[in-house]
């Protein structure tokens, strides 16, 4: 067979993903702050593109042009004798034809009172004070606004708080730089995860004098910081207290014992009778096992909702994409048509403008695709926002994209990191698809998180000595219509860190006696 070489033509199609269809499917599963920075980046390289002013403004700028016309049309209406005028002869004018009188007054008037407030000022101790306030006003001599921020109390953080009691508790300097040391140490609950012997060796000191500092250091406020354990924490303010008996001692030793319920070995261990160790357990409840939680390390962001559901007056439901959320970035077409005449960088500049169009067509169709999923997401789940969790519907993935005729990858990069305003909360999108559950004799089908919501309901009403088990529970839903295997209950409960029957009748018991006595 001989070899030769045969030109063929062929067409196929192939999907390529190019640059611009990559950024794009990036900007779907953005979030609104990483959505924020994206843009601010692409408007900072890219000449063309800019952020659309709000409505405040533009409507401040349209005031603005229509007094300046209003001024311009006074003028003009003056006629040519004042035209001729100067500054000068206008202010002249005007004080010395009638408002002479007046500004004289009202100079005398003005020079009285501030006289008498200057005399009035040394004889009261806040006078310069309010003086100073009263500058920072509007009007007042500095010019500037009065800024309600600059009274607000600043937050105090746990290393800030003890920073000011070690002063008092440790006079001696190089007590102190040990005791910084170990300030530098903590964690955001307040407990300190050193090695003794370790900080001795690095700070060139002895065994003995890092663990006097610590003793010193573990009795500051608050109580129960500097703690190397939780049983040492709770050691800490019992200590305080003067609770810290050997009965106490033998029970803060062992409190795995008390995380399992087992108070027939902690009675045996503690040499006390039950009354007695309810009474302990009372007293333990009542301290701090986090003591430095009191002091915020970081600042709580409040989520902002991508989308608002809002009822309508005929019975509907309105989906509107949050405003605030939106990006207000626009072309600068005029800016193009005027820097191309001039410049000799065509090619760059056609670039740049074709990036800022495709950045805007990427922003608008990521908003309609996230309206549409929202609008056929609270399609599906309006029985859940009538009546509550326990009408939600099972829904996945594939049942919404066919719904939209999109993909389900796209539909997943929507509902991720996205949230929901509705009248019952506000939710994440991925809230809302939940595994199907079968219904008893072939009803319709159960969402899993509503099951959930009812085994928690369930059990939120038990009482000490009808407390329910895992077959309980399963007898109940079936009962109601819901078809659910054992080893799923316990499934469901344990990821709703709920204890077993057992656990939580002796904490049902306990509680209710320690509540009588």
């Amino acid at each position: 067979m001989a070899l030769s070489a045969n030109l063929f033509l062929r067409q196929s199609q192939s999907l390529v993903m190019t640059p611009q269809l990559m950024q794009s499917i990036q900007l779907l599963q953005m979030t609104h702050f990483e959505l924020t920075q994206f843009i601010a980046q692409e408007v900072e390289k890219n000449p063309l593109l800019e952020f659309t002013p709000n409505d405040e403004d533009i409507g401040n700028s349209n005031e603005r042009e229509a007094k300046d016309e209003r001024y311009d049309a006074t003028d003009e209406n003056r006629g040519d004798d004042s035209s001729d005028r100067n500054s000068g002869d206008l202010k002249s004018d005007w004080y010395e034809s009638e408002n002479t009188g007046h500004a004289d007054r009202l100079n005398d008037e003005l020079d009285t009172n501030f006289s008498s407030v200057d005399d009035a000022a040394p004889q009261r101790a806040d006078a310069p004070e309010l003086l100073s306030q009263w500058k920072s006003m509007p009007g007042g001599e500095a010019g500037e606004s009065y800024d309600l921020d600059d009274f607000v109390a600043g937050q105090v953080s746990l290393r800030d708080h003890l920073n000011e009691q070690i002063p008092f508790s440790l006079p001696v300097m190089a007590d102190r730089l040990i005791a910084q040391h170990f300030v530098d140490q903590l964690d955001d609950c307040g407990y300190l995860q050193v090695d003794l012997h370790e900080t001795a060796d690095r700070l060139g000191t002895t065994l003995a004098d890092v663990e006097r500092v610590l003793g010193v250091l573990q009795e500051l406020d608050p109580p129960g910081v500097f703690a190397r354990s939780l049983s040492e924490c709770l050691a800490i303010q019992l200590r305080q207290r003067d609770r810290f008996d050997p009965a106490m001692e033998r029970l803060i030793q062992n409190l795995e014992l008390l995380a399992r319920r087992d108070f027939a070995t902690l009675k045996r261990l503690c040499g006390v009778d039950e009354e007695d160790l309810l009474d302990m357990m009372g007293e333990i409840r009542q301290l701090n096992p986090k003591p430095g939680s009191g002091f915020e390390a970081g600042i709580s962001e409040a989520i902002t909702p991508d989308i608002v559901v809002r009822a309508a007056s005929d019975g509907s439901w309105l989906v509107e994409l949050n405003p605030d959320t939106l990006p207000r970035v626009l072309v600068n077409q005029s800016y193009f048509a005027s820097v191309t005449k001039t410049s000799q960088d065509h090619a760059f500049l056609s670039e740049c403008l074709q990036n800022a169009n495709w950045l805007t067509r990427s922003l608008d169709q990521r908003a309609k695709t996230i309206m549409k999923v929202a609008s056929e997401i609270v399609r599906q789940q309006d029985a859940f926002l009538i009546h509550g969790v326990d009408h939600l519907r099972p829904l996945n993935l594939k049942t919404v994209a066919d719904a939209i005729k999109m993909h389900e990858s796209t539909v997943s990069r929507v509902t991720s990191n996205k949230y929901m305003l509705t009248p019952r909360g506000l939710f994440e999108l991925k809230y809302f698809f939940t595994v199907s559950i079968s219904a008893v004799e072939g009803g319709d089908s159960h969402s899993a998180e509503a099951v959930r919501h009812k085994i928690r309901l369930l059990i939120s009403h038990e009482s000490p000595e009808t407390v329910l088990s895992d077959d309980d529970i399963v007898d109940t839903l079936k009962k109601g219509g819901i078809e659910l295997a054992r080893r799923t209950v316990a499934k469901y409960r344990e990821a709703m860190n709920i204890p077993s029957s057992v656990q939580r009748r002796r904490e049902k018991r306990a509680i209710a006696k320690v509540a009588n006595f």
